[in-house]
């Protein structure tokens, strides 16, 4: 059996990069939620032309890893206290976004959130929505890190994420 989770927390390529690496995903495929299937192009939504957000649907075996600790992984590798950013990636398609699936997962996911906010100063400013149409991305955004490590973005924000989660298995070992 298969589950799948659409998110978002700035760019895809750092998400893909990190949830590629965790053992019971068995996909990590970027792409685009929010807006129409026209605008559903790296062009129109890096230029903030368009409704969508920079999405990683998830295709994971529950039975290896559950929807809490991909949440766990989800909020620790991203700030899900800034407004349509994650660093220097600024707007509404880098937004934080969790799209569910069913009234069980929306209730998990907000359970989370309620838990994780009493650790935060700042509010959790993730939007929770229903899932939508999931268009993926450009084949050239597929893979992007693996095939892309020593260039300058690569280098500094997808490594510092991917880097992060390894320090965090670590730490549950």
């Amino acid at each position: 059996m298969t589950n799948q989770l659409i998110l978002g927390g700035g760019c895809f390529w750092c998400l893909e990069a990190v949830f590629s690496r965790v053992k019971g995903v068995l996909e990590a495929l970027p792409g685009y939620c929010g807006d129409n299937e026209l605008t559903a192009n790296y062009s129109e939504v890096c230029g903030g032309n368009t409704q969508h957000a920079e999405v990683v649907k998830l295709a994971y075996d529950p039975q290896l890893i559950n929807l809490k600790q991909l949440l766990e992984i989800f909020f620790h590798i991203h700030d899900p206290t800034t407004l349509n950013r994650q660093g220097n990636d600024i707007g509404t398609q880098y937004r934080s976004i969790l799209l569910f699936s069913n009234t069980d997962e929306k209730q998990e996911i907000e359970h989370y959130i309620n838990q994780l906010q009493k650790e935060l100063a700042s509010p959790i400013v993730t939007q929770v929505v229903p899932s939508m149409p999931f268009y993926p991305a450009e084949i050239e955004h597929h893979d992007y890190y693996e095939r892309n490590q020593n260039q300058p973005y690569c280098q500094m924000v997808v490594k510092a994420k991917v880097d992060k989660y390894l320090q965090m298995k670590q730490q549950d070992v």
